[in-house]
């Protein structure tokens, strides 16, 4: 499975990981789940660890947790984090996307 972080999103996804005190086991849960407005949402949470039937991917230093009903969905996304006057938080670079919103927080396939 390609998923991949860019190094910003990576610093950023660690600095949460201090402060949750994650143990080594621990890693970045990034999935999709039905719901906004065109249809799937990204929902990411740190983990103490992966779930029966995980994809394990190991990216810059961090483990990332993605079940099986997301992967199709996750493939070949670029997970990034911006900081601009609008707002700072992670985007999506999606290739599978056809669409989304326009509060840009969920899309379609």
């Amino acid at each position: 499975m390609q998923l991949s972080l860019t190094e910003t999103a990576a610093s950023e996804v660690m600095k949460f990981m201090e402060t949750e005190s994650a143990g080594p086991e621990a890693g970045l849960r990034i999935r999709v789940v039905p719901g906004g407005c065109s249809g799937f949402s990204y929902s990411m949470q740190i983990e103490d660890g992966p779930r029966q039937g995980d994809d394990i991917i190991e990216q810059r230093g961090l483990r990332l947790f993605v079940d099986l009903f997301s992967k199709e969905y996750l493939e070949g996304v670029e997970v990034d984090y911006v900081n601009s006057v609008m707002g700072s938080g992670f985007t999506f670079n999606n290739p599978n996307s056809t669409g989304s919103c326009g509060c840009g927080s969920s899309f379609s396939v």
